[in-house]
């Protein structure tokens, strides 16, 4: 199982939101670039990028700093945020990011996304966030009436082999993963989840391995906050994730 650490970009620098709060902004660093190769130096095999100001906005907003990323690794990036147009996807793929993560953009264009499945399949995610078993949009700041699961069944349905998977309620508040919502997306999808949201002890990656044993398609652990805080060291989430 993968250990993912995450580089959210907002106005230029790395930092972390307290359930997609902007107003509960704690920034860890100035250099983005520099904190990448810092992940990467202590093990990470894929780094997890978000443009936060692109998915607010809906255009990317921090291109120039995550190009910069990708070029200064010998490692692989996954980008999400603002990626909703097909030109945006190719730059970054064209770059030599591994994966693109597409969310709000596959709600509201179901077209769009059957072109992007066709085009795209092995380096496409799609981020399916959710509160209280609700899908959200617009960088969290829309809670639609459309439920978590029905989507995810949906994007099965269409072809898609990869998502990642985000508990809102639990993003940046170091309360543990959701593991009830977690296992209930695990038991009705055959495709692969990344899990994001609320990872804060080795113990809560122990649990996650348990549930991959089970189902079988817990693809990797996305971890932010617990990394800057030092309340987990990224050697240990790797060596846990392994044993």
């Amino acid at each position: 199982m993968q250990i993912i650490p995450a580089i959210d970009i907002r106005k230029g620098k790395c930092v972390r939101l307290i359930m997609g709060d902007v107003r509960d902004e704690t920034v860890y660093s100035k250099e983005p670039v520099e904190m990448a190769k810092l992940w990467q130096v202590k093990g990470g095999r894929m780094i997890h990028v978000v443009d936060l100001d692109g998915a607010l906005t809906g255009k990317p907003k921090n291109m120039d700093i995550i190009l910069k990323i990708i070029k200064a690794l010998r490692v692989n990036v996954q980008v999400g945020g603002g990626l909703r147009d097909e030109e945006t996807i190719k730059r970054y793929l064209r770059a030599g990011a591994k994966r693109v993560i597409v969310s709000t953009s596959v709600i509201k264009d179901e077209e769009f996304l059957a072109k992007m499945i066709e085009k795209y399949k092995n380096e496409l995610i799609i981020g399916v966030d959710a509160k209280d078993g609700f899908v959200a949009a617009r960088g969290w700041k829309d809670i639609t009436q459309i439920k978590a699961i029905d989507l995810i069944k949906k994007l099965e349905e269409k072809g898609v082999k990869r998502i990642v998977y985000t508990d809102i309620n639990r993003d940046g508040v170091l309360r543990g993963p959701n593991i009830k919502s977690i296992t209930n997306v695990l038991k009705n999808t055959a495709m692969k989840v990344i899990v994001s949201g609320g990872i804060t002890r080795l113990k809560n990656i122990e649990r996650l391995m348990e549930l991959n044993k089970k189902h079988q398609n817990v693809d990797g652990i996305i971890i932010g906050k617990a990394l800057y805080t030092g309340s987990i060291e990224l050697k240990d989430a790797i060596k846990t994730a392994k044993d």
